[in-house]
């Protein structure tokens, strides 16, 4: 388990420069772990548009938006099951045919880019990159072969940013809200003390970037959708597989619980969860029984813990095949969702919260809403996500795990 201080991974250059492709000029980033500044936005276009990427241990994902009088507006989004770190558990390295599929999805989104004029963006690489030898090659190479030139972003960068982007969604009638955001490789646990936020607190970027403020504590655990299944299983899963699972979680947490005594907390006032990951979107769009994913429907809405393990206990009972024929899994998703829910599962155990909010954003949005703050983009948000059309690559919904 990582510590709540200090942000890991990358190198000096990554942390100092944002990340932007051939042809355009890099800006300073957007600051996650150091706080919102100003960077002379009055210099810059008054509708520039913006990118951000986030590459992951499963996903390669992108968000190109442009800001809007009440916030931004996304006119371009990209989405695609990579599984870049698929095996580096057990090898160290990211394999050849990983990094191929990852650098043919990133010429996908290279090409969005140019033809949408991004002007300033960020583009992150996270666990995978973080974990493998090659690493730091592979982000080279992805450079030379696409132009895109990503910064492999820490542990703590990539936490607050998840904060920032689904921040709109905390309910300020609580005192606390655990953030979490499930990821393939790794899982970023984020509580925020609600109480700080104050009166003025109006949901505009700047006020949503520094929700950062509110951090409590934080930590990341190596764990994640990809790396659980791939120790335990995940197509054919037994209730004994799935327990093994969450225990395996719940050892993770005990520091970190230790440490803060959340549960305390919990049991003594007003806290709720708010997820930002597949593995809940996943989880809504089963509990609501939607014939497809609908955005407009699972982002926002809420769950109880009762929910959760009604739906997690019938995946259980599923064979993989009938996995597969949920509409809002597929077979890209069905050998990982119990995975996902093991995880949350052992969340709900050491933290027992009784709802839980569902976001359907997270990090891409936290980078556009960090960037866009600093550039003086700060009214109130009204996100509007791109639509799907058909034949294209885009699939806008589904978090990280």
């Amino acid at each position: 388990m990582r510590s709540e201080t200090g942000d890991s991974g990358g190198s000096a250059a990554a942390r100092t420069g944002a990340s932007a492709f051939a042809g355009v000029p890099a800006e300073s980033p957007a600051g996650a772990a150091e706080g919102i500044k100003d960077t002379g936005a009055s210099s810059r276009p008054a509708h520039s548009v913006y990118g951000a990427l986030d590459l992951g241990t499963n996903n390669c994902r992108l968000l190109v938006a442009k800001p809007s009088r009440r916030g931004f507006v996304v006119i371009d989004a990209f989405s695609r099951i990579i599984r870049l770190g698929e095996g580096v558990l057990t090898s160290g390295k990211l394999s050849d045919a990983a990094m191929k599929r990852t650098i043919d999805a990133l010429r996908v989104c290279a090409d969005k880019m140019r033809r949408r004029g991004v002007t300033r963006s960020r583009l992150i690489a996270t666990e995978a990159c973080r974990i493998a030898i090659n690493g730091p090659e592979f982000i080279d190479r992805v450079a030379n072969e696409t132009g895109l030139k990503l910064e492999i972003v820490g542990r703590e960068t990539e936490a607050k940013l998840a904060v920032s982007g689904c921040s709109s969604l905390l309910d300020r009638n609580c005192d606390w809200a655990l953030v979490f955001d499930i990821g393939g490789g790794s899982s970023e646990l984020i509580w925020l003390d609600l109480k700080q936020l104050g009166r003025s607190w109006r949901r505009s970027l700047h006020d949503r970037a520094g929700v950062q403020n509110c951090i409590a504590a934080w930590t990341s655990l190596p764990i994640g959708v990809v790396s659980l299944a791939e120790r335990h299983g995940g197509r054919e899963v037994t209730q004994s597989d799935y327990e093994a699972m969450v225990d395996h979680v719940m050892v993770a947490l005990k520091g970190f619980e230790a440490q803060h005594r959340f549960s305390e907390r919990v049991e003594q006032s007003r806290a709720h969860f708010l997820g930002t990951s597949g593995t809940v979107t996943t989880i809504s769009g089963i509990h609501l029984k939607l014939p497809h994913y609908e955005r407009a429907r699972v982002d926002g809405c809420w769950l109880t813990a009762e929910d959760v393990r009604r739906v997690s206990n019938d995946l259980i009972a599923m064979s993989y095949a009938e996995r597969v024929a949920q509409p809002c899994i597929g077979h890209e998703r069905a050998d990982l969702v119990l995975a996902g829910c093991a995880i949350l599962e052992a969340l709900l155990r050491v933290w027992p919260c009784q709802r839980l909010r569902v976001a359907d954003r997270g990090l891409r949005e936290g980078i556009l809403t960090t960037l866009m703050a600093e550039d003086g983009h700060d009214r109130r948000e009204q996100y509007r996500p791109h639509r799907r059309r058909r034949g294209g690559g885009d699939k806008p919904h589904h978090g990280r795990g």
